[in-house]
């Protein structure tokens, strides 16, 4: 398809939350109003930002009818996207970061592939989202899912059931390079607690995946572009990383009890022991004072060591296999070794490939 200027029936709001983004915010928000998809309705969200922002932002809206600003005190991530969609208008929703841009033809692409025609009744449209890929540093990232139209049996019995346990995901948890239908989203917030920190997509995405009538899968589609800064990437550790894992979980496990999936306890307890790993790799890579005692206490917590026992997962990852080995033998002096190893590597640069 073409990128010529269009004007569709179809309206979609593009909500955008903006914290701290004043370097990149003019090219974010420059890829949104240059759509050749036309009935968009752009939603920046300030989030309480301490920079210009705010200012921008106004200032966006002055020069562009289609540009709406909500100001609000700083609330975090979810709580920013949350206010952006609860007041939006539009048949389907869209997310973008304020550091992220998308290509012109992002939204006319994607909603060739709707299912609702022009000026029929929303409530009578199947309940989908369309999926494109995305691009990070120009490397060209895809979907595990093969690109297709996946409905009915298919999609229940193939695609619902493998969402969450899998070392790679199916389907990229991100609410980002995603149109959903309106109602996906505003049915499923009560799931994203504000003050979840890890994991925060999944919180919305699992509910709308497993909700959702249609999911479509694009073929090349590369047009969502994640800012990656190398400078602000390197590790760093995250003291609060294991109790964020617990509060997902706890939402994940929620998901899957309300929307009645039988395959629920396996997908939830499986991604539990991946989410685990990334906790000791946490504390192995980052090596604060008591990170041994953290990681014992991490795999000899009763709950946890029964499911690491009754939920076995395939590692594929040579690192992934060696914190997979030490939740399983968490003694002290495979602590120390599995942490000399990482400190090696990362000190010859490993952790910035």
């Amino acid at each position: 398809m073409s990128c010529f200027a269009i004007t569709g029936e179809n309206k979609i709001s593009v909500v955008v939350p903006v914290y701290k983004t004043q370097d990149y915010l003019k090219r974010c928000v420059d890829s949104l109003v240059n759509q050749t998809y036309r009935n968009v309705e752009i939603i920046l969200v300030d989030d309480g930002s301490p920079d210009s922002c705010p200012a921008m932002c106004d200032a966006y809206a002055l020069s562009d009818a289609r540009i709406r600003v909500i100001h609000k005190e700083n609330g975090g991530l979810v709580s920013a996207w949350q206010a952006g969609a609860g007041s939006s208008s539009g048949d389907y929703l869209c997310f973008v970061d304020s550091d992220d841009w998308i290509e012109p033809c992002m939204l006319e692409e994607m909603a060739a592939f709707l299912s609702k025609k022009p000026g029929t009744d929303t409530q009578m449209a199947a309940k989908e989202i369309i999926c494109c890929n995305f691009v990070i540093n120009q490397k060209k990232f895809f979907h595990a899912l093969a690109p297709g139209i996946y409905e009915g049996s298919r999609l229940e019995k193939e695609i619902k059931e493998q969402l969450l346990g899998n070392e790679n995901r199916t389907i990229s948890m991100s609410r980002c390079m995603k149109l959903f239908s309106r109602e996906l989203i505003l049915d499923n917030m009560h799931f994203s607690n504000p003050g979840l920190t890890m994991g925060e997509d999944v919180s919305i995405t699992l509910p709308a995946l497993l909700d959702c009538r249609r999911l479509v899968i694009m073929e090349q589609a590369h047009y969502y572009h994640y800012f990656y800064n190398e400078a602000s990437m390197v590790h760093r550790y995250d003291k609060g990383m294991y109790a964020g894992i617990l509060m997902l979980h706890s939402i994940i496990k929620a998901v899957f009890c309300e929307k009645g999936r039988t395959s629920g306890e396996i997908q939830s307890n499986r991604e539990f022991i991946y989410l685990l790993l990334l906790a000791v790799k946490n504390e192995v890579r980052g090596g604060a004072p008591g990170y041994a005692a953290r990681i014992k206490e991490i795999c000899e917590n009763k709950e946890n060591r029964a499911l690491i026992r009754q939920y076995p997962v395939i590692v594929q990852d040579r690192a992934g296999k060696l914190l997979y080995f030490l939740l399983k033998n968490p003694g002290k002096p495979y602590i120390w070794l599995i942490h000399m190893v990482f400190s090696c590597y990362d000190r010859m640069g490993g952790k910035n490939r």
